[in-house]
């Protein structure tokens, strides 16, 4: 199962996004819809809501008065914190049961307003972000609901802003666009994106990757695309994870790399790698099998043993962000190397040209990304002597 979080600020229109996306074939879970379910005339939750907040909040018929409710939740985070003690669990309840009932092949759209306000993301395997501007959401909301602007503007101040989205996205939807763009656009991401992720995942095979090597620009979005991988790694290895964090050319900032986010996970020991394949290819991470091990070399207290620089290897099943995840033990050679040649290339600005320069000359001169990685040992063999001197003469350590 695909387990898509869909999100975005109130008007932003996610409503009817969730509805084209069930339309393409989703099964869309609305926790808002769930909210009001629970909420409804007859039920504890709404009993337990009048206990809390009186009976101020009833309407004339004993319904909720929604408008009143929010008057007072939406300008005191405490009291809304009260309400989300009392409509959360009610509301997750029912999301399980949908996500019960929607079988193994299915692409579930959870569609929850708080989402990046929860830091919910890592939950899922993609976040998709719907985004208007503020004034678009005001003038679609004084239109559409019973409420004040000074109301609008409270409800906006009250969720995460603009910023905060951004970075809990994996996928940003503008939906200040004319209805057909979008839905052109989210036709595309269910076909070119979604449909072979969830394939992918349920035969726990890795996506496809381009045939040869490609270098581009530094892309400052690099880092928050890692930390959301590094989340949902984490929240799979679980206690048998010993973080996460980001290595390669991609952790390096200004440096030119493949398109391709490096991860190392640390774990205590290459039984603990073997207990964690399941829950990482359920997360979106398979094994590749075949890849045991790192290139040795003679470094890092001498360990030049091929067997000191065995590893687990993963890779991405979402076609949309090529991942390559490491699983090494923690202190071993293998482990070492990786955090030390990335901050030696983040501290010494030399060196980071010449390896930049040097990947440039190696993509444009091999046939395939395979080609292009042993291209690199050879450069690598002698690189890695200086690196190790840089760390003695810095006093480098491992983070962490």
């Amino acid at each position: 199962m695909l387990r898509i979080g869909l999100t975005g600020g109130i008007g932003a229109g996610k409503s009817t996004v969730a509805a084209q996306l069930a339309n393409l074939g989703a099964v869309v879970a609305d926790a808002d819809r769930f909210a009001r379910e629970v909420l409804a005339p007859g039920t504890p939750g709404l009993a337990a809501v009048a206990a809390e907040f009186g009976p101020a909040v009833l309407a004339g018929d004993g319904s909720l008065d929604r408008a009143a409710l929010g008057r007072l939740v939406f300008a005191d985070e405490s009291r809304r914190r009260a309400l989300e003690q009392i409509t959360h669990p009610l509301v997750a309840q029912r999301t399980a049961q949908v996500l019960d009932d929607a079988g193994p092949e299915a692409i579930v759209v959870h569609d929850v307003p708080l989402i990046v306000e929860k830091q919910m993301g890592a939950l899922y395997h993609l976040v998709l972000v719907v985004h208007a501007s503020e004034r678009v959401r005001i003038d679609r909301l004084l239109a559409s609901r019973a409420m004040s602007r000074d109301d609008v503007r409270a409800r906006i101040a009250a969720q995460a802003d603009d910023g905060q989205r951004r970075a809990a996205a994996d996928v940003w939807l503008d939906n200040d666009r004319p209805a057909p763009e979008v839905a052109a656009d989210l036709s595309v991401l269910w076909e070119g994106r979604l449909q072979p992720f969830e394939a992918n995942l349920r035969a726990g095979t890795r996506a496809d990757r381009p045939a040869r090597a490609e270098i581009v620009p530094y892309d400052g979005s690099w880092p928050a695309q890692a930390a959301r991988l590094a989340a949902r790694i984490d929240l799979a290895a679980g206690a048998l994870g010993c973080g996460t964090q980001h290595v390669g050319s991609t952790a390096v900032p200004g440096l030119a790399a493949k398109d391709v986010v490096d991860l190392q996970l640390g774990v205590r020991s290459l039984a603990d790698a073997d207990e964690v394949v399941v829950a990482l290819a359920a997360a979106g991470f398979p094994r590749v099998v075949g890849v045991t091990r790192d290139n040795p070399h003679a470094v890092l207290e001498s360990a030049a043993d091929p067997a000191v620089w065995s590893k687990r290897f993963h890779a991405n099943a979402d076609p949309g962000r090529a991942v390559n995840l490491h699983v090494r033990v923690v202190g071993s050679p293998g482990w070492r190397a990786a955090l030390l040649l990335r901050d030696w290339w983040r501290a010494d600005a030399v060196e980071r040209s010449a390896y930049q320069g040097e990947k440039q000359r190696l993509a444009a001169a091999t046939d395939s990304a395979a080609e292009y990685a042993d291209a690199k040992e050879a450069w690598f063999a002698v690189a890695v002597d200086r690196a190790v001197a840089w760390g003695r003469r810095s006093g480098w350590a491992p983070p962490g």
